[in-house]
């Protein structure tokens, strides 16, 4: 494996899916052949305080990923400084992005400026969003056209990557992202957490995920009334911090859900890999804003792993995180009223899913990050 950077804003302990996935796979990957440049901030140099990963935090926020403004262009130029003198010091040969904008903006500058050949992860969101600016658009462009790989989290991203013009699919290549069994794994009933949690004698339905539109929470917290008039028992379960929160909560009285509905914003990694082996069902009510999609979904593969059937909504890559029929279901998330149509005759059977198929070993032998980090390590070599 060549000595790699990786670049990336999204890494713990910032929470997100695509953030996991980078500190899952680089920490699976020869250490001495792996830098990780990520942003800095204090919660972030507290955490590195528990591992061993070669890491350097800088400043990678910024309010304004284009060109054309002066705050844009001294984003880039700081930072493509500061990033240009560590692949210098470490013999860097080869650059990770974690997104096309703005990883893969300061990449492209590297390679002019040192050479450096890039990859460039892409989660499907990203370009598509990108498609609504027209200075983001060539960016993107640009990018995708000079990068050496384009590490694709599922079918439907390298499908939209090609759809929209910014590579022919030839430099495209999916990589899913993986699951950790060791910590996510099917566990016995647990009437005591079930209890503290407010579950006793409910159906719960678990949604995982940064709060925020795309994700569905909304629409299900208005669907509540209705599907409880069907199931009284139901209950839904939010875990989850975002910028929804207080939409959510004022939905959540507007509705006069509180026996039926909590929103848990501050939740450890313990409690939620609880919340994924007791509760009923996972579903993850995702749909398309403005082009944003949900790109892959590894809740879902996570709760599948935890044994539970899942549903989720019909955008973006859900479809490639089960067993369609087997281990969930998919459903049109896109209004209420069609979130009820397809949430409701899946509910009418206490059983989802007809157990043909075991939800817990199809993730495993699918998702596990034995195969992944050995795929990786192929496309990386």
């Amino acid at each position: 494996m060549k000595k790699t950077l990786l670049l990336t804003e999204n890494f713990p302990p910032k929470e997100g899916g695509s953030g996991r996935w980078f500190w899952e796979l680089y920490s699976r990957l020869p250490n001495d052949k792996v830098l990780i440049v990520a942003n800095d901030t204090p919660e972030g140099r507290e955490f590195d305080k528990t591992h061993e990963l070669d890491i350097v935090r800088i400043e990678l926020e910024s309010t304004e990923w284009g060109l054309a403004s002066t705050k844009g262009l001294g984003f880039y130029w700081e930072t493509i400084r500061k990033v240009l003198k560590l692949v210098k010091e470490h013999g860097i040969e080869e650059v990770h992005c974690g997104r096309v904008i703005p990883e893969g903006v300061i990449a492209r500058a590297l390679k002019l400026l040192a050479g450096a050949r890039y990859n460039c992860f892409v989660h499907g969101e990203d370009v598509e969003t990108a498609a609504t600016s027209r200075e983001h658009s060539l960016l993107v462009k640009n990018v995708c056209k000079n990068a050496s790989m384009l590490i694709c989290n599922s079918e439907n991203t390298a499908n939209i990557v090609r759809k929209l013009g910014f590579d022919s699919g030839s430099k495209c290549e999916v990589l899913h992202p993986g699951v950790d069994t060791s910590r996510f794994e099917v566990a016995a009933p647990d009437t005591s957490f079930r209890q503290k949690m407010g579950w006793s004698g409910k159906r719960v339905l678990l949604t995982v995920g940064r709060l925020q539109r795309r994700k569905g929470q909304d629409f299900l917290i208005k669907s509540m009334p209705a599907l409880l008039n069907e199931f009284p028992d139901l209950f839904y379960a939010v875990v989850g911090r975002g910028e929804c929160y207080d939409e959510l909560i004022s939905l959540v009285d507007q509705h006069e859900l509180h026996d039926n509905v909590c929103v848990y914003p501050d939740m450890d990694d313990e409690a939620l890999i609880k919340c994924y082996q007791q509760c009923d069902i996972f579903i993850l009510p995702n749909r398309t804003i403005d082009n944003d999609i949900e790109g892959f979904g590894m809740v879902l593969v996570e709760a599948q792993v935890c044994g539970k059937p899942v549903i989720a909504g019909d955008s973006g890559g859900t479809r490639e995180t089960m067993n369609i029929g087997k281990t969930g279901h998919i459903i049109d998330c896109s209004s209420t009223e069609n979130l009820l149509n397809g949430l409701s005759p899946i509910l009418r059977n206490r059983e989802i899913v007809d157990g043909e198929v075991d939800i817990a070993d199809y993730a495993k032998n699918r998702f596990n990050w034995d195969q992944h980090v050995a795929k990786a390590k192929r496309l990386f070599k």
